[in-house]
């Protein structure tokens, strides 16, 4: 797979990421700053690290699954791991600036 093929698949998965919500929170996970890492491999899986806005979040379970199963939905994506992370700690200055427009921190 060529860098430019990886960079397509990239942009695919986050384009689906950004339909992945926290129930608790109208902004998608990838604006929020949620995911650390996209990681496609030659063999067309991928590696995700990611992590919430806090450990305890009630809806851990069903994001972690709609994110995997999205990626997975992915034309020419083989499977998808998902690897909990809560290095570095979540903290607002991780969102994007529509994000934080749109929960009024700016």
């Amino acid at each position: 797979m060529t860098q430019e093929e990886k960079t397509l698949f990239e942009e695919r998965i986050v384009d689906v990421l950004k339909t992945v919500y926290d129930p608790e929170i109208p902004v998608n996970i990838y604006d929020l700053g949620m995911i650390y890492k996209i990681d496609v491999q030659d063999d067309y899986t991928v590696e995700l690290e990611m992590t919430f806005t806090a450990p305890n979040c009630p809806a851990a379970d069903f994001i972690l699954e709609d994110v995997r199963t999205k990626v997975e939905s992915v034309d020419g994506i083989v499977s998808a791991t998902v690897n909990l992370v809560f290095e570095p700690a979540w903290d607002q200055s991780m969102m994007s600036e529509e994000a934080r427009v749109e929960l009024g921190f700016d």
